[in-house]
């Protein structure tokens, strides 16, 4: 498996810079959405989340970015941070083909501080953290672990 990131686009507008990514990943949404609506999976490829409220109007902090508000919200579609000194970063998420998605980004911003080689590398980290072999995902993995195993059965339980 791996994905593709297609060549990003930017715009400027006066002191406003807007840069636009696509990447497609052969996985799907289900295992995406975590990687960029969670504190544990943002911080695997992009920056550590120190606050998150999953919800429109929640508090947000991106160590590298500052703090600010969730913006948009959308389960397993639509998460964005708008935070001071960071802009508003879009993660959009769709459907594509049977099993796998893409991953739309809008990142709109002031000054000179964002690139589009600093996005493609956080993008790099996230196809290598999807494409990885470890399925037995965990903190960090941007995907909930799996439920440990039960060594004994549970009372009632039938073996």
């Amino acid at each position: 498996m791996s994905g593709s990131i297609a060549q990003g686009t930017s715009q400027t507008h006066g002191n406003t810079h807007i840069l636009h990514f696509t990447v497609r990943i052969p996985r799907p949404m289900e295992d995406l959405w975590p990687a960029v609506a969670t504190p544990e999976g943002l911080a695997a490829w992009f920056t550590a989340a120190d606050v998150l409220e999953p919800r429109l109007g929640g508090a947000v902090t991106l160590r590298d970015l500052g703090g600010g508000q969730v913006t948009a919200w959308d389960v397993d579609r639509v998460a964005e941070y708008t935070v001071e000194g960071g802009g508003r970063i879009r993660f959009h998420l769709e459907r594509e083909g049977e099993h796998g998605s893409a991953l739309r980004l809008t990142h709109e911003f002031q000054g000179e501080e964002e690139s589009e080689r600093r996005w493609r590398t956080r993008f790099e980290r996230l196809i290598e953290l999807l494409d990885s072999p470890h399925d037995a995902a965990g903190p960090g993995s941007g995907r909930p672990a799996a439920p440990p195993e039960p060594s004994d059965p549970l009372p009632g339980q039938f073996t």
